[in-house]
């Protein structure tokens, strides 16, 4: 199986590079665009089919930049001589600088904090005193389990949080009685929480990160400005899951006790890391203050973490580089698509001036939450956000619904409310495999939490950059 949808991911880009550009509905498609359009459709092929593992993609796609599109590739492809309508090359250090863009080290940075937490138990600390004030009632003490849960996804990886928080939770799940719906509640709860609580901060997941790519200029978004309207969201979409899942799955029993046994390390090293992870979250906010972006915010981190040991070689090793590979990948496609012209060229070849603005917004938001429900979030933005960009930057009659930001934000948020099957996102796969919640009780939940996810997410981007002008 894995042969043949290797076979079909290769054989469709090859056959779109054979086929003349004249022969494309896209009027004065140059070579370069053509082998660009290729890329696309094998990455989105391996995306979708994974042959091969979704990092390993965007590793492939940037060397084939390098080697097809890049002014120092093979001569094959260089050669321009006596070629019609060749197109411009990209730089092939601008190719290789997808590796170390900003928003990369950002993600780095983000990493370094949620390692070192999780390393010196910052975590459950902060879990034990959290839940406290939910007492033993059901659906508080699920309350308290979801807002803790989304904080976490602020700062940590979504993955990292929900597989923590299920361990907490797994001796409670074992002493719910077969037929209290209550065990289908709390197993759901964590990774609902998990992806909602990812939108709150640029680094909360890769789509966000991915998003800054095209907020650039006077567009720009800062880590303070992102929380302004993501944690809104965050809260509002919290609470509506926590009603809805305690209607759909009303728990039977009427005490839940949670221990959480681990005890706080108090070492200097600990100290460090919980004053470095309150300055560089302040920093953060006040960027309006010192004058540095999130970006040089958050070195600060991985220097500091570094020089004193905190984080040390084997730290690093189990570090998600896998994540940062798939994000350079996605930088590197847009990058492809915008300095070629592609993505432009595409905007103006269809009439979407003729629809309503409107019509586009949730056409984009609708298309980005189907998408994200049948593969990876950060796979979706990777081929989404660059049209997307295209069409706020080129149509005007956007402007009036907030041009490029809403467009950008609203799919972007959109993409972290696809949870309606176990594949849809890693936490939703890691609850599945407790045996507590089943594929169609996730589904019933996830396209009603979903449909809601993409009103509030257009509405908020749109509130947003109506206040932000």
């Amino acid at each position: 199986m894995k042969l043949v949808k290797l076979l079909i991911s290769i054989v469709i880009p090859l056959i779109i590079l054979l086929i003349p550009a004249s022969a494309f509905p896209i009027e004065g498609l140059t070579v370069v665009e053509k082998r660009v359009i290729a890329l696309f459709v094998l990455a989105a092929l391996f995306w979708i089919l994974e042959p091969i593992p979704i990092y390993a993609t965007s590793v492939l796609i940037i060397v084939l930049e390098l080697i097809m599109l890049s002014d120092n590739g093979l001569v094959f492809f260089t050669n321009s001589e006596g070629v019609e309508n060749f197109g411009e090359l990209l730089g092939y250090n601008s190719i290789f600088a997808t590796f170390a863009s900003p928003i990369i080290l950002l993600f780095l940075g983000g990493f370094f904090l949620a390692m070192a937490a999780t390393k010196f138990r910052l975590d459950q600390s902060l879990a034990r005193i959290m839940l406290k004030p939910f007492g033993s009632k059901p659906v508080y003490v699920m309350l308290g389990l979801m807002l803790i849960t989304a904080v976490f996804s602020m700062f940590m990886s979504n993955t990292a949080t929900t597989a923590m928080m299920l361990s907490i939770l797994a001796p409670v799940l074992a002493l719910f009685p077969d037929g209290d719906k209550g065990k289908i509640a709390f197993a759901l709860s964590i990774p609902v929480a998990a992806n909602i609580g990812g939108m709150g901060t640029p680094i909360g997941t890769p789509p966000n990160a991915i998003a800054l790519k095209y907020l650039t200029g006077e567009n720009s978004i800062s880590f303070g400005e992102w929380m302004s309207f993501g944690v809104p969201i965050v809260i509002v979409l919290l609470l509506i899951s926590w009603l809805i899942i305690n209607f759909m799955f009303k728990a039977e029993t009427k005490s839940v006790i949670l221990k959480i046994t681990s005890k706080p390390v108090k070492n200097i090293k600990a100290k460090i890391v919980y004053i470095t992870f309150i300055v560089t979250i302040l920093l953060w906010l006040t960027d309006f203050l010192h004058g540095m972006n999130s970006y040089v915010v958050a070195m600060i981190p991985v220097a500091v973490f570094s020089a004193l040991g905190i984080i040390n070689k084997e730290d690093l090793k189990k570090m998600s580089w896998d994540v940062l590979w798939l994000v350079s990948g996605g930088i590197a496609l847009g990058l492809a698509m915008e300095k070629t012209g592609l993505a432009a060229h595409l905007v103006s070849s269809i009439p979407f001036e003729t629809f309503a603005p409107v019509a586009i917004l949730i056409g984009g938001a609708l298309l980005t939450l189907v998408m994200s429900n049948f593969m990876s979030h950060t796979a979706t933005t990777n081929l989404l956000l660059p049209i997307l960009a295209a069409l706020g930057a080129s149509i005007e009659s956007l402007n009036a619904i907030g041009g490029i930001v809403v467009l950008v934000l609203a799919a972007t948020l959109t993409s972290s409310v696809g949870m309606s099957l176990p594949i849809s996102t890693p936490p939703n796969a890691l609850a599945h495999g407790t045996g507590a919640v089943n594929t169609k009780d996730m589904a019933r939940f996830g396209i009603i939490i979903g449909l809601i996810g993409v009103i509030i997410t257009i509405g908020v981007a749109y509130l947003f950059q109506l206040f932000r002008i």
